[in-house]
């Protein structure tokens, strides 16, 4: 197997191996922490002699990092994995104790309390207290005990850094006294800088001394080549080619895609590996999240050498938080692989088609009496109006959540429109022919037939009419178009959310055609083409989905629009929760579907932590530098929506419906200027999903 990229520590591993064997035994020092020799530097390099004796591969601690293999029997994956390609070790001193510091096993004792409270409580020290009041002293007083946080090699950019926690309040003399300390106990001391990981620990590190080096993210980020993105394993065809040429070849689900950028809509396939780095929330991240297939962001991805050499080849893929694994395979693993990871099929909840109502949103989901059968409401309410317009209507009656007036279509006249037009007759036509089972192209084909009589098919004149009475006294704002937002049985569901697999439209109430024109495309987007192939590879039966609408006024003067998740996607532990935000300045260019060569702001907002800290992880490149798309008044008012939201869901989806394993919601959201360019821009959330997480 080739492992790409190689261990970080490869290029001094003959160096250490000299000094492992040249190694002295060592004597018991404090706390039985094996005795350090000193640390030399020298200008070639930093020179390496080792404090754990040869032979000896772990240790719960130690006082001083003689070699690469010292680190190594203490570093493990950080608990956050924001940037990739890390190892890292909790490192502490005792400021009760001398300024004692130690370097402490992070795989077996993950977290700083669970080392403080077994080796630095009693005998002779203070005892340190329960876990709530050491988070809430040790991090945020300024006559706190410890100071905490971790020193991390990151591989990409080759950086030695120490980071304090994104919301730690350490003043600038704590910082200063655990760089110096780590600096001077460590064979990397002289390659050593500090990282600030949020804009509160960058400001404060700025009344640091001179000799305290900082390097900051978006630099950490700039040397960083690989951007892990779905963490899974996939086994395929490995094939080059452009997003541009996506839209002239027929990719399989038995591929890997090597490609420069990530297109907008892809087919199922077993993996992608993009160029350009891609956005967490983008839909197709999304996708391949919920399809469980591995997704990577790889610097010059197109002539990487290891992956050309596997071009056209049978090749399994290994995403992982921190590298990337590649080998070739035979003709009858893959097709084990294959068997053993297709998908049960989906079976999609029932239309209700016995609803007819043209319903506001807050009718269409009613709290259940008790809300451990939240769940329940929500799949009745799927049934009749699908999922996005369920779980607006949830929206819509949680405090603190600002949403628009809206109403539903239910899937009813969807239905009717299909039978009536002789559609679905059409369908069970090209589901018997021979040549639509077996060629993409020739599906690609009758599915664009299938479009275009859509088009060109009557809407019934009762729904028309039913349809204008609720629009004019209700929805007809001047300067704004209706909103036709697609809603059906198999989107924004939990297992199979299918996200960005239809498309919604806007149409000019002062021109009915228009208005007409618009729903009828959004029906059109249930037979795109990968959309099809999407429900084909899941065993989905087309003929089952129903098309709700949701309907409210459109957005005309955004000021920024933006995709976030209620729990920190990169910290699978849960001991840092934050909020996760992607939003970009204006409407023009979504976060979900970005066009090349744009970028967003992209976040961690600690809201639950004193002083809120935010870890910037990019920055839009479409506002000046320095600027941030959003106002701190802004993001607070995101953030009071987005504790609400996820709080208001647990019941359906979270802690308090059961499930004791990751949880979050996808929130989509919008700020509009509501044409009044005197006030500040509205915050609206505009949906809400369950979200699938990163994988494992």
């Amino acid at each position: 197997m080739i492992d790409a990229p190689r261990n970080i520590f490869a290029h001094v591993a003959l160096a250490a191996l000299c000094l492992v064997w040249a190694a002295p035994a060592c004597s018991s020092s404090k706390d039985g922490a094996p005795a350090a020799p000193p640390v030399a530097v020298a200008d070639a390099g930093p020179v390496e002699v080792c404090v754990i004796p040869a032979g000896q591969t772990k240790t719960d601690f130690l006082e001083k990092i003689g070699c690469t293999a010292d680190f190594e029997a203490l570093a493990s994956e950080p608990i956050d994995a924001t940037i990739p390609g890390a190892r890292s070790t909790k490192v502490g001193i005792d400021q009760a104790d001398g300024d004692y510091l130690w370097y402490q096993n992070s795989t077996t004792y993950k977290i700083h309390y669970e080392f403080a409270s077994r080796f630095r409580s009693g005998n002779k020290l203070p005892v340190v207290p329960a876990l709530s009041q050491f988070n809430t002293t040790e991090y945020y007083t300024p006559d706190r005990r410890f100071v905490l946080g971790a020193a991390t090699y990151y591989q990409g950019p080759k950086l030695w850094v120490v980071e304090i926690s994104p919301y730690d309040t350490a003043p600038a003399e704590m910082i200063t006294k655990l760089y110096r300390k780590v600096r001077d106990s460590s064979f990397f001391g002289s390659q050593l800088w500090f990282h600030p990981t949020s804009e509160a620990v960058a400001a404060e590190a700025k009344k640091c001394p001179p000799d305290v080096k900082i390097k900051t993210t978006d630099e950490i980020y700039a040397g960083i080549d690989y951007q892990p993105l779905t963490l899974a394993t996939g086994v395929g065809r490995l094939h080059f080619t452009t997003a541009a040429a996506l839209a002239n070849e027929y990719l399989s689900y038995q591929d890997i895609v090597v490609l420069d950028e990530a297109p907008n809509d892809i087919t199922v396939v077993q993996g992608i590996i993009s160029q350009q780095f891609q956005t967490p929330l983008a839909h197709i991240n999304v996708l391949s999240q919920n399809r469980k297939t591995p997704n990577m962001g790889l610097r010059g991805a197109l002539t990487n050498p290891i992956l050309k050499k596997f071009e056209g080849k049978l090749v399994e893929l290994i995403v992982s938080a921190t590298e990337w694994k590649m080998r070739e395979v035979t003709q009858a693993e893959a097709e084990a692989f294959w068997k053993a990871h297709r998908p049960a099929p989906v079976t999609l909840p029932p239309l209700d088609l016995s609803v007819t109502a043209l319903a506001e949103v807050e009718l269409v989901a009613p709290d259940p009496v008790a809300p451990a059968t939240m769940r329940d409401s929500i799949k009745k309410a799927v049934q009749a109006y699908g999922g996005k317009t369920a779980h607006y209507a949830v929206l819509k009656r949680t405090s603190g959540v600002p949403v628009q007036k809206a109403f539903g279509i239910p899937v009813f006249y969807y239905d009717q429109f299909m039978k009536t037009n002789g559609l679905y007759t059409r369908l069970d036509g090209y589901l018997a022919d021979a040549a639509f089972k077996t060629d993409a192209k020739v599906r690609d084909a009758k599915l664009a037939e299938m479009r275009a009589a859509i088009l060109a098919a009557p809407l019934d004149q009762a729904f028309q009419d039913a349809l204008k009475a609720k629009i004019i006294p209700d929805y007809a704002v001047a300067g704004y178009k209706v909103r036709f937002r697609t809603s059906t049985n198999s989107e924004d569901l939990d297992g199979f959310p299918c996200a960005g697999c239809y498309d919604s439209k806007s149409g000019d109430w002062t021109n009915w055609p228009d208005v007409l024109d618009s729903i009828r495309e959004v029906f059109t987007s249930v037979w795109k083409f990968r959309t099809f192939e999407e429900r084909s590879y899941y065993g989905v039966d087309h003929k089952s989905v129903g098309m709700a609408l949701l309907v409210h006024r459109n957005y005309p003067n955004e000021e920024a629009n933006g995709v976030a998740v209620t729990a920190n996607p990169f910290d699978a532990a849960g001991v840092d929760p934050a909020f996760y935000v992607n939003v970009q300045y204006g409407g023009d260019i979504e976060v979900v579907a970005p066009p090349p060569g744009t970028q967003s702001d992209q976040f961690l907002y600690f809201f639950d932590s004193p002083n809120q800290p935010i870890q910037f992880l990019f920055r839009s490149n479409q506002i000046p530098a320095g600027k941030t798309v959003l106002s701190v008044p802004q993001t607070y008012e995101l953030g009071v929506a987005l504790k609400a939201i996820h709080k208001r869901f647990s019941a359906a989806y979270g802690p308090a419906s059961g499930n004791t394993g990751w949880y979050a919601m996808d929130v989509e959201f919008k700020f509009d200027d509501d044409a009044d360019k005197t006030k500040a821009p509205t915050l609206y959330v505009k949906q809400a999903r369950p979200y699938p997480g990163r994988g494992k």
